[in-house]
Formats: C-alpha cells, sequence, structure tokens
C-alpha cells in the first residue's frame, strides 16, 4: 500500500500559560489520509479539532505553543521541524483550508477580485490581466451567480453562502494535494449546505485532492467522509472507516453523538391561548444608492403577515437573505418599518422610544452569536443584571438573588456569576444570554440562530432547556433558524419566507407532511432525517429523493460492514 499523503503520528499539543507551566489540549493521536481520500474530524467544541488542524499548516504562534510528542509527516516530510521556508512552499501551494467564519477570514477593506489575485500573484506568480480571467472562471466554477458584478464587492456586500465560495475558490486556486475545510457550512442555511458539498465532492474529484473535513454536523460527515475519526478532550476515542462509525460505533460517546439528534415535539399549548403579537402588512425598505435629489430603495420585506400565541413557538425559516433577522429586527423596533405590529392587543409600531420602553421589558432576544452579543468586560453578573438597573428598582442584595436564581433556572453555577465570556464554552454563553433574556420575565422572546453555532449534544440540551422555561412560564418563541429538525421539534406554527415574501405558513406538522409551495417542498427536500407525522388521525411518511438515497446508502453501507465481518471470521 503506498504512503499516506499525510501522517499524524503520537501528536501532542500544549499551550504554554506560566514560565514552566503548559496546558496540553491534544493527546496522542494519529491519524494518516491517503490521496484522494476524505477524512472527518468530529467531536465537540474543545476537544481539540481546529488546533489539530492550526498545527498541520503551523498556524499556532510558536511562542505559545509547544509539541511534546509526535510528528506530522506530508508526502514523507516532517512539518513541525520544517523552516519557515519550507513551510511557506507548502502553505497555499500544497496544503490549502479553509476557515469557519469567511466573514473574519476575508479582509473588510479588499474586494473580492484583490483577494483572489493576491492568491494567484504569490502562489502562482500571476500578473493582474491573466489572473482576472482564472479567477472568473473558479466563481462561476464556485457557483458565485454573476462572478464579473462580484469582482468589486466587499465581503459585507455578500450574503453567507458567497462569502464562504469566495473561501472555497481562494483555497483550490492553487490547485492544493490536501484540502483542510474547518467547519465549512457551519451558518449555512440547508439548501447551501447542500450545495457547499457537492461542489467539495465534485473538486475533490477534478482536482484529485485529498481533504481533512472537520465538522459536528454528523448528517453532512456521513455524505462527505471516507474515514472518520473522533474526538473527545483532545483525545481520538474511535477511527474507522465511516460505514463502522455510523453503523456500529463502539465508544459511548461516538454513540452519543449519533443519538444528539434534535427529537422530540413542541410543549402542548394551552386549550384557548391568546394571540400575544400580531403582524400585518409588514414592509421594510433599505436605500442602494443615494443620488443628489432621488435615491433608489428595495423592500427587503415585502408585506409579512402572522400571528403569534401566548404560549406558542412559531418557526421562521428561509435561506439567508430571505428577511427573517430583518422581520425580527422590525418587530423589536430597531429598525424602520411599515405596517401593524400590535402587541397584547397594543399598536407598538409607530410608538417613541419612551413609550415603547414599557413593552420592552416583556419582549426580549437571544441573538445567534452569543459570544458576539456578550460584552467581553462585563462578568456575567453585570451582564445577566443589565436589564435590571434600567427596568426594575430593586437593592443590590435583590439584583444579586435574582441573577443566583435565574443561573440556577438555566442551569448555570451561580458561582460563576463573576467570571467573564470569553472563560465559557459556547453552550454556557447561549445559556448567559438566556438568562440575561429571562430575568426581567418577558412574555415574547424572539430567538435568532440560537444553535446554529452550537454542537448537536449541546444543541439538544438548550432545545430541552427553552421547552422546559416555555412549559413553566409560558413564554411565547418567535423562532428563526435554518435546522429544519429543531423547527420540527420546537415549533407548532411555520412560517416559510423567501426574498422577504411569506411563500407558506401553517401548522407545522401540516407543512412538514404536505408542503404546497415549490420552494418550500425544496427546503424540505434538504431535510434527510426520515420522521413520522401525524395528521388527520394516519401516519403520513415523509419522504424525498434525499431520503431515498439515504436509505440506499444505509443498505450499502450495511451490506459493505457485513461483508468486511464476514471475511473477517472466514480469516480466523
Amino acid at each position: 500500500m503506498s504512503l499516506p499523503l499525510l501522517s499524524v503520528q503520537d501528536l501532542s499539543i500544549a499551550f504554554k500559560r506560566q514560565a514552566h507551566l503548559t496546558s496540553q489540549v491534544v493527546s496522542h493521536i494519529s491519524f494518516d489520509i491517503h490521496e484522494q481520500e476524505t477524512l472527518a474530524l468530529v467531536g465537540e467544541s474543545g476537544s481539540g479539532k481546529s488546533v489539530t488542524a492550526l498545527s498541520i499548516l503551523r498556524l499556532l504562534r510558536k511562542e505559545q505553543v509547544v509539541y511534546p510528542t509526535g510528528d506530522i509527516l506530508f508526502e514523507g516530510n516532517s512539518l513541525l521541524h520544517a523552516s519557515e521556508k519550507s513551510l511557506r512552499k507548502v502553505r497555499g501551494n500544497q496544503i490549502s483550508m479553509i476557515f469557519q467564519e469567511p466573514m473574519v477570514s476575508l479582509n473588510p477593506l479588499h474586494t473580492v477580485e484583490k483577494q483572489l489575485y493576491e492568491v494567484l500573484s504569490l502562489h502562482r506568480g500571476m500578473r493582474r490581466n491573466e489572473a482576472r480571467s482564472e479567477i472568473l472562471q473558479y466563481l462561476d466554477r464556485v457557483g458565485i451567480k454573476e462572478p464579473k458584478n462580484k469582482l468589486s464587492a466587499y465581503p459585507h456586500q455578500l450574503s453567507g453562502g458567497e462569502r464562504q465560495r469566495v473561501m472555497i475558490a481562494m483555497a483550490i486556486l492553487t490547485h492544493p494535494k490536501l484540502l483542510i475545510a474547518d467547519e465549512p457550512t457551519t451558518a449555512l442555511d440547508v439548501s447551501v449546505q447542500a450545495q457547499i458539498i457537492q461542489l467539495l465532492k465534485e473538486l475533490k474529484t477534478e482536482l484529485n485532492m485529498s481533504m481533512l473535513f472537520i465538522s459536528h454536523n454528523l448528517s453532512i460527515v456521513k455524505k462527505l467522509a471516507d474515514k472518520v475519526a473522533v474526538m473527545q478532550q483532545g483525545q481520538i476515542v474511535e477511527y474507522n472507516n465511516k460505514q463502522r462509525i455510523f453503523l456500529r460505533p463502539q465508544h459511548p460517546y461516538t454513540q452519543t453523538l449519533l443519538n444528539s439528534e434534535p427529537s422530540g415535539e413542541p410543549i402542548v399549548l394551552p386549550e384557548t391561548p391568546g394571540i400575544l403579537l400580531s403582524v400585518n402588512h409588514l414592509n421594510v425598505e433599505v436605500t442602494t444608492q443615494k443620488r443628489l435629489f432621488s435615491s433608489k430603495k428595495k423592500k427587503i420585506v415585502d408585506n409579512v403577515g402572522f400571528v403569534i400565541h401566548q404560549g406558542e413557538t412559531v418557526g421562521l425559516v428561509g435561506e439567508s437573505g430571505s428577511g427573517k433577522s430583518t422581520t425580527a429586527m422590525a418587530i423589536l423596533r430597531l429598525i424602520k418599518s411599515d405596517g401593524d405590529i400590535l402587541f397584547d392587543g397594543h399598536h407598538i409600531d409607530h410608538l417613541t422610544a419612551k413609550k415603547l420602553l414599557p413593552f420592552r421589558s416583556r419582549i426580549q432576544v437571544v441573538f445567534q452569536d452569543p459570544f458576539s452579543s456578550l460584552n467581553p468586560r462585563f462578568n456575567v453578573e453585570q451582564i445577566i443584571s443589565e436589564g435590571l438597573l434600567t427596568y426594575k428598582k430593586l437593592s443590590k442584595s435583590e439584583r444579586e438573588q435574582a441573577v443566583i436564581d435565574i443561573m440556577l433556572e438555566v442551569g448555570l453555577d451561580p458561582k460563576m456569576r463573576f467570571r467573564y465570556p470569553t472563560e465559557f464554552s459556547g453552550g454556557q454563553r447561549q445559556r448567559i444570554a438566556i438568562a440575561r433574556a429571562l430575568i426581567l420575565r418577558p412574555e415574547l422572546l424572539i430567538l435568532d440562530e440560537p444553535t446554529s453555532s452550537l454542537d448537536h449534544t449541546i444543541q439538544q440540551q438548550i432545545i430541552h432547556l427553552l421547552k422546559s422555561l416555555q412549559q413553566k412560564y409560558q413564554l411565547s418563541y418567535l423562532f428563526i433558524s435554518h435546522d429544519l429538525s429543531v423547527i420540527y421539534s420546537m415549533c407548532h406554527h411555520v412560517v416559510v419566507m423567501k426574498e422577504g415574501k411569506i411563500v407558506e405558513q401553517g401548522l407545522c406538522e401540516k407543512v412538514f407532511s404536505e408542503p404546497e409551495n415549490e420552494y418550500t417542498k425544496t427546503l424540505l427536500s434538504f431535510f434527510d432525517k426520515p420522521m413520522k407525522l401525524k395528521a388527520k388521525n394516519k401516519t403520513l411518511i415523509y419522504s424525498d429523493k434525499i431520503n431515498e438515497q439515504e436509505e440506499k446508502e444505509n443498505k450499502k453501507l450495511k451490506n459493505q460492514v457485513n461483508w468486511a465481518d464476514a471475511l473477517l471470521m472466514r480469516k480466523e
């Protein structure tokens, strides 16, 4: 058998904390990647996946990291002991990397063309005129629509899917032998995720490329990987081919990961719930061009209307740019809009900031990224109690007790209230954000992608927490998400948006089992987990091409595993 393209051998990674103290984050891991092979590295946040990937190209700061044991070999040559000059020949040329967050990775001050040209100039020595045709070809190849119009665009002018595609184009421009993809689909909609997966598959074949794919999304790993390495607390606890991992996992942690998909049903609604929020004919316009005597405007939310009852969860779904978050911002009165917004029977659409203040405590929001929404200079007690200073007249001891009570409510240790956001995991930070919103005892909670950046095990905990809090306090939720399994588990009612308009809405079970609009059908075609949906006293099975392919693949995997078992028994 030929030598592996990349071989990680007994690797340990530690960070320097003080003069002679180190903290080991990766311990004695080993894996190989052969030519045209995809290895998936899976596990929860903090398991050491990204640190391992960054170590391959020695991208961690050398004054802060040490490698107590092991080596990393690329085509038989050590990368850990290579000189900077040798590493520069490998980085970008032979090994490229797609980072998790393209908005952070792309330079906000440079256009798309300038950033892609820089890659071709540095690694392939191309001149600008020659490079432009190559850039256009690759932008088209990764599925960017009207690539000529995108050359002069800046990262903030692109959607999440477009930014990720630009990052992929940047990584493959040099025709690398190995592509490291670190969570490249985490924040993308299901339809865009499917396109990115298909694109990576095609590029792997076309360029004879190998891939190290880092993800916590097991359904994507199942479609893309050849082999899987499962990491927990810096160690590889299970390493095998895809068939074995998914059909016969050996380690308890692997079994936990595979069983952590969102499940269950929404809580039972009260018998006669009243209407809490009513949105009618909501419109939001933005100015796209400003001129001396005129300006050009574009509607990004067009004639949107829906109702949320007391104790009900309404799911808002659609692709990036469909107007979901803009609709939420308009309801919160954080952006200007036209139309009727009635909360508990009161028009709040034209209230002044002063008159709106009493309603602010009754409508709260939890944002997608808790790390960005939590003030890094405040400790947890200051963050959670901030709203109390504005809306409640409490003594210092009463505020402290309120913080302790709400932290216990959301599953946080009150002893940690003097720590800062950087000292918490992603799941803990999301609990802090929920505690901050709930301490004011709101009636409506707007949840904008609250679980999209979390591992499935943490995601499951947050969903369970939200359901229990809703049951206890009869909270109403507006739940914005692109994860359809989360929507089905949480929501009573679903609103589907496309290009600023509502294309379909109705009871969750009805929409999932009998979608009427073509766009809804397309979205649900990427919902690859077969489910039994109850409607009209009979059980309906939602079946689509994706699910049929999944069933065929499972049968194929089982046959391969059974054949391998039979072969082993014969040898014995």
